[in-house]
C-alpha cells in the first residue's frame, strides 16, 4: 500500500465505501459524503480516487433516474479531472451491465438491455461511466472500472432497502420475513471484505481497463431468506406468484477468470459465516436506534 497519498473515496457512507475507508492506506483521506458531488470547488486533487457513489439500491435509483445518470457520468468525468499526474482512478461499475445475458459475462461482453429499460438510468449510467474511464485511459491516465456483483456484510446504513438488509431487519424486528415475490431469482453474493480487497488490488496494481468483481455463493432469494429465517428463528412466507415486474434480471453471472489470473484465486468468506457477521451488524444497528 502506498503511504502519504491523498485519497478521495466517494460514497463513503455506503457499504462498499465505508469499508474502503476502513482499509485505506495511510494518507490524507477525503470522504466527500456530505457535499453535493456536482460542486467540485470543494474537492482537492488526489493521488487515488475511488468513485463508489452511485445509488446501488434499486429503490433509490428508480426514484431518481436523472440523479443516478449524473452521478455515474458527469461526476465521473469531473473526478477524473481531479486526479494528480501519475495517480490512479477506479470507477465502481456494476455487474448489472450484463443484464440480459444468459451465461457468465466476461469483461469484453455487455448485456442486451436498451435505454428504454425500466432500470436504464442505472445500467446505462454505469456503461457510460465505463466509457468515460476508457476515454481518459486512452490519454495515458491510469483508470479502470470494476463491475461489482452483489456485495453484503457489515457497513450497511439503517434503512438499507436491498433484499438481504430488509430480510434481516424484518427478522430481527418482527421474527417474520415476508417476500414480495416468489424469490425465484438467483444472485451471487460476495462478502464485503472480499470485494474491497479486490478493489484495492485493482486500483493499486491492476493492468486492465475493466474487471469483474464478485463471489461464488449462488443462491435464490428464497434460499437466502430461508437461511436468514433459520438463523434468527423467524417465519418465512411468500406470495404464490410474482405480481410486479421490476426489470431486475432473473440471474446475473460473472466470469472471474481475469481477476483471478492477475491477482490469484482467493478463499472467499462463505455465505453461512458472512450472514452471521451481517446479522450481528444489523442487530447492533437496531439496538443503537
Amino acid at each position: 500500500m502506498p503511504k502519504n497519498k491523498t485519497i478521495i473515496i466517494t460514497g463513503a457512507t455506503g457499504l462498499i465505501g465505508r469499508n474502503l475507508v476502513a482499509t485505506a492506506p495511510p494518507g490524507d483521506i477525503f470522504q466527500p459524503s456530505h457535499i453535493d458531488l456536482m460542486d467540485f470547488k470543494e474537492l482537492p486533487r488526489a493521488d487515488i480516487i475511488i468513485h463508489a457513489a452511485g445509488y446501488a439500491q434499486p429503490s433509490r435509483f428508480l426514484a431518481d433516474p436523472v440523479g443516478t445518470l449524473k452521478v455515474n457520468t458527469a461526476v465521473t468525468g469531473h473526478l477524473l479531472n481531479h486526479l494528480n499526474p501519475g495517480g490512479s482512478f477506479l470507477f465502481c461499475s456494476s455487474a448489472e451491465v450484463y443484464n440480459g445475458l444468459m451465461h457468465p459475462g466476461k469483461e469484453e461482453e455487455i448485456g442486451t438491455t436498451t435505454p428504454q429499460h425500466i432500470r436504464a438510468c442505472y445500467i446505462e449510467g454505469k456503461r457510460c461511466g465505463e466509457a468515460i474511464v476508457n476515454a481518459y485511459r486512452s490519454k495515458g491516465i491510469r483508470a479502470a472500472s470494476a463491475r461489482i456483483a452483489h456485495t453484503y456484510g457489515p457497513g450497511a446504513q439503517p434503512g438499507d432497502t436491498r433484499a438481504m438488509s430488509q430480510f434481516i431487519d424484518q427478522a430481527l424486528l418482527t421474527e417474520k420475513i415476508e417476500l414480495r415475490d416468489t424469490g425465484g431469482v438467483i444472485r451471487t453474493f460476495c462478502y464485503v471484505s472480499d470485494t474491497v480487497n479486490m478493489l484495492w488490488d485493482i486500483v493499486l496494481r491492476g493492468t486492465q481497463n475493466v474487471y469483474n468483481v464478485g463471489g461464488e455463493s449462488d443462491i435464490t432469494i428464497w434460499g437466502l431468506a430461508q437461511m436468514i429465517a433459520d438463523k434468527t428463528n423467524s417465519k418465512l412466507s411468500a406470495p404464490f406468484s410474482d405480481a410486479v415486474d421490476t426489470g431486475a434480471p432473473f440471474e446475473i453471472l460473472i466470469d472471474l477468470t481475469r481477476i483471478q489470473d492477475e491477482f490469484g484465486k482467493r478463499n472467499y468468506i462463505d455465505l453461512d459465516k458472512g450472514l452471521d457477521y451481517t446479522i450481528n451488524w444489523h442487530r447492533s444497528l437496531i439496538h443503537g436506534l
